[in-house]
């Protein structure tokens, strides 16, 4: 078996994505710390906050700067991973991580929102999310999106500011854009696993690998020319997949359909969790409101 090392440290660890990274991080403690009585008058954010986002900003060089992203134009379950972690926990992190005061900034332009309105309607965000999803993983297009760096660049950003849009919803503490509450999160949280099956299910029940770009070598090559360094691909004597990894390729792509489905579950199993013990906390509270206000028989 070849060694990952053999494509080098920028292709391993991209360092230039991981300053960019440290740079946004910088700012926001900037923004949120000694810069925040420029725009707010609010306190600062809470150390939970803080962690929220550092976390999100972890994960997120994880998907896209550390060798998972090469294993992801490897082997096709490294891709359905890193796909789940970007689009499912990175942008609840974020969204937690960012105070209100900070979005109600942003929101005051009149052109971000309008967007965030329009796409933050929860069917629209239903089916923005998983239509893009569901769009990329169609063989044709999964292909085209990885042979090519500015397809790759525009498809993999719709999708990441989609699931942004998805989860909005659902977390945002923002007042007047909370546009669901109790069951409806519920139901949200339901259709939202329902639509994102499809995908999951003509990529483990196929009968054959879907994707030219893990078992032609030609359209491979062109696929790691999007993370690998020109110079350093063209020093290298590739053949394919199978110098990295034994796992024939239609039980690559069937584990990652699986896995794709197991980390969907699973965060959406912990999300209806919250939810759910979000929606019975405030039914008691109201219970017990209107408990105190109703007439005691004596005072009749």
């Amino acid at each position: 078996m070849a060694s990952l090392s053999m494509f080098g440290f920028v292709a391993l660890w991209s360092p230039y994505f991981l300053a960019f990274l440290l740079l946004v991080t910088w700012l926001y403690f900037m923004v949120v710390g000694p810069w925040r009585t420029r725009f707010t008058n609010e306190g600062p954010p809470t150390r939970k906050q803080k962690v929220y986002f550092v976390l999100g900003i972890v994960l997120l060089y994880v998907c896209q700067g550390s060798p998972i992203d090469l294993l992801g134009h490897l082997i096709f379950s490294a891709h359905m991973v890193q796909m789940a972690i970007l689009n499912l926990l990175v942008p609840q992190l974020l969204i937690l991580g960012i105070p209100n005061w900070l979005f109600e900034r942003l929101l005051q332009i009149r052109p971000v929102k309008a967007t965030v309105t329009f796409l933050t309607k929860p069917l629209v965000a239903l089916v923005l999310f998983n239509g893009l999803f569901s769009l990329y993983h169609v063989p044709f297009v999964f292909d085209l999106v990885k042979s090519n760096a500015l397809y790759h660049a525009v498809m993999t950003s719709m999708i990441f500011i989609a699931a942004w849009m998805m989860w909005w919803p659902l977390i945002n503490k923002m007042t007047g854009w909370q546009s669901l509450t109790g069951l409806k999160k519920i139901g949200y949280i339901f259709a939202d696993g329902v639509l994102l099956t499809p995908a999951c299910a003509l990529i483990i029940f196929a009968g054959k690998p879907l994707y030219a770009t893990y078992y032609d070598p030609q359209m491979w090559m062109e696929s790691l020319a999007l993370c690998v360094p020109a110079g350093t691909l063209a020093s290298l004597d590739l053949t394919g997949p199978e110098m990295f990894f034994s796992i024939p390729l239609l039980h690559d792509q069937q584990l990652g359909g699986i896995l794709m489905k197991i980390i969907q579950e699973i965060v959406y199993g912990t999300m209806l969790f919250f939810v759910f013990m979000e929606w019975y906390r405030k039914e008691q509270e109201k219970e017990k409101e209107e408990t105190v206000v109703s007439p005691q028989p004596s005072e009749l």
